[in-house]
């Protein structure tokens, strides 16, 4: 189920700019790192409640990973100092990712149609790139924009102008696709874009002002981009 802004009308849409988040966006981060999760918590003799602390800790990926290693030794008897645990942390899960092929399917007609795709993720560049390349989606996308590697993180309006710059197409017109609240959705909106919740089931924040429009799955916020009056 697509849901539009009741406040916004959007006329249709030339091909132009389309910026997409990564993780929980393109990729389901989540499901990779909890199947990870309960099994490293396995390996150490924790329990099912053990796993439930660590993927609550992580928050989807937004608790910085010293912080968040340093709470893991805390908890159990690793064998790891916080340096190595980091770097379990950023890479074991990767390989669990995969790209669905909805998701692969709604990038191939975006571009079919027209539009110059960039991802803009937060993260470190080893780990994004690796993400991104694990799952094939470099022949999808026409630029990857990395905030370590550019000095600046969602919700910025500097790294969506990065990102059009890297592809030399201009932000008017375009869309930013993405999960986060405040990262993609008040971040693209600050940058003048267009906007599109991939919701994951969940309501949108109470007091934030909405996306554009909104969808369960990348696939369908892309595809209500692309082709709106087949989508509705």
């Amino acid at each position: 189920m697509l849901d539009r802004a009741d406040s916004e009308r959007l006329a249709p849409n030339i091909p132009a700019l389309l910026l997409v988040d990564l993780d929980n966006t393109l990729v389901d981060r989540a499901l990779a790192f909890n199947q990870w999760a309960a099994g490293f918590v396995r390996d150490l003799g924790g329990s099912a409640e053990d796993a439930a602390w660590l993927i609550e800790a992580d928050d989807d990926g937004y608790q910085a990973r010293e912080s968040l290693a340093a709470a893991i030794n805390a908890r159990f008897e690793t064998g790891l100092g916080v340096p190595a645990l980091i770097e379990v942390l950023l890479y074991e899960h990767v390989g669990a990712m995969v790209l669905d092929s909805a998701t692969a399917a709604a990038l191939d007609n975006a571009r079919n149609h027209g539009w110059t795709i960039g991802i803009v993720t937060n993260g470190t560049v080893g780990q994004q790139m690796l993400k991104v390349k694990t799952v094939g989606l470099e022949k999808y996308v026409d630029a990857v924009v990395i905030s370590e590697a550019e000095g600046v993180k969602k919700p910025d309006r500097g790294i969506f102008h990065l990102a059009a710059e890297r592809v030399g197409i201009g932000l008017s017109g375009g869309w930013m696709v993405g999960d986060h609240p405040t990262a993609d959705i008040s971040g693209g909106r600050g940058a003048g874009l267009a906007t599109g919740w991939v919701s994951r089931g969940r309501d949108w924040p109470y007091g934030l002002e909405p996306p554009s429009l909104s969808g369960r799955t990348a696939a369908a916020v892309i595809n209500a981009i692309v082709s709106p009056t087949q989508t509705g």
